[in-house]
């Protein structure tokens, strides 16, 4: 069986329960449901909004540096603490979160494989007590890893190119056109249903177990070298507004170590809003 790129982006749901009053580990909830934190949570961790928390107040961007820097204190992170991300649904919105740290140049963050769901499934203690953790000053030295985020131009650029591999991670009924976003967010779409031309379509969810844990390297490698999406070719994933291709992002960099891949997080919201862009249905 092959091994996953960087096992340490991962941690396991016993390893965790032994960590749970470890000062120098911060758990953050991160779910779709901003609701979920609210009615259990894992004992010790806090909960983040993905969209107020983790977005400008004003236009379409996420925090800055200063922001998340600011956030992470309000937090309670110091300089020798890890922070282990978590959420529902084979923890796509952690994922996100995951993503977004990174690209800001926050380095010690970690997933929980399985998250929530794998939390639950084992029968491992919620609550609904909320910690309160000492703030602290943290500043980000790192540059913006402008290496693992793709923007609008660059993607009409590559589409045009024909160079790179788009691997389109919505349903099959949103890649073919039939629908513009999932039946229960009818308010987040674009203008135009289809996908960009020449994607490959592989659902985010082909990555998970039932369990909600990543599937292993070979699974992986088999599910993404079989779409023809390999390590070769650089790559950019997207779906709607960039959570679900934060997770095949997850897998692709992080688990099986592909050097060049980018999250398209204006995804399609933004691209099947833009006039005179090339679609395929």
């Amino acid at each position: 069986m092959g091994k996953y790129a960087n096992p340490d982006a991962l941690v396991e749901t016993d390893w965790l329960e032994g960590k749970l009053k470890d000062p120098n580990i911060r758990i953050i909830e991160v779910d779709e449901d901003t609701t979920a934190y609210e009615k259990g949570h894992i004992p010790n961790s806090i909960g983040w909004n993905w969209f107020k928390d983790l977005h400008a107040p004003v236009g379409r961007d996420y925090v800055d540096q200063a922001g998340l820097s600011k956030l992470l204190g309000r937090a309670g992170v110091g300089e020798d603490t890890t922070v282990v991300l978590y959420g529902g649904n084979n923890n796509w919105f952690a994922a996100y979160a995951y993503w977004l740290l990174k690209y800001l140049g926050f380095g010690p963050v970690k997933l929980l494989n399985g998250g929530r769901k794998k939390w639950e499934l084992e029968s491992r203690m919620l609550t609904q007590d909320v910690p309160s953790f000492k703030p602290t000053t943290v500043s980000i030295e790192n540059p913006v890893r402008g290496d693992i985020r793709a923007f609008r131009n660059e993607v009409l650029d590559k589409v045009t190119a024909g160079k790179t591999n788009f691997v389109d991670v919505r349903s099959p009924e949103e890649y073919r056109g039939e629908k513009l976003a999932p039946d229960h967010l009818p308010q987040e779409q674009a203008q135009v249903p289809g996908h960009i031309p020449g994607a490959a379509n592989i659902p985010w969810a082909k990555a998970a177990n039932e369990d909600g844990t990543f599937k292993s390297a070979d699974e992986l490698k088999s599910l993404y070298e079989g779409a023809g999406v390999t390590a070769i070719q650089e790559v950019i994933a997207y779906c709607r507004i960039g959570e679900r291709s934060s997770h095949t992002w997850f897998a692709l960099n992080e688990l099986l170590g592909y050097d060049d891949v980018k999250n398209y997080d204006g995804s399609w919201t933004e691209y099947g809003s833009l006039v005179g862009a090339p679609v395929e249905k």
